[in-house]
């Protein structure tokens, strides 16, 4: 196996080592855009006021502005999910690449 080809295989591991972090990234926003969604849930039937916790402390809020924030908190969550799909797809596709130079390498190799 020459040097190309060993240094394709490390960076075919390091994209795989970037795809998984990707994965965990995108895992901890889905739960905390399931988290929102449930909130927003929540507080659909409450009327008058809330409690939102910041930090360590309960604050009394209006529903309505809790609303606003939990749906803002939701559709920045659902963007950077999008852009992080957009970037796993992008890591899966050099990957293709990557992974057919590399047999086709090998297969040169064997004959």
């Amino acid at each position: 196996m020459d040097k190309q080809t060993e240094s394709k295989i490390q960076e075919l591991q390091m994209l795989e080592q970037n795809l998984q972090n990707s994965f965990l990234q995108k895992q901890n926003f889905q739960a905390k855009l399931l988290e929102n969604e449930n909130a927003i849930k929540e507080i659909k039937d409450i009327k008058g006021e809330s409690y939102k916790i910041i930090g360590t402390i309960m604050v009394l809020k209006n529903n309505e502005e809790l609303k606003e924030e939990l749906n803002s908190e939701k559709e920045i969550v659902e963007l950077r999910i999008k852009s992080i799909e957009k970037q796993e797809n992008k890591i899966k596709e050099k990957m293709e690449e990557i992974q057919k130079e590399v047999m086709k390498q090998l297969e040169k190799d064997d004959k």
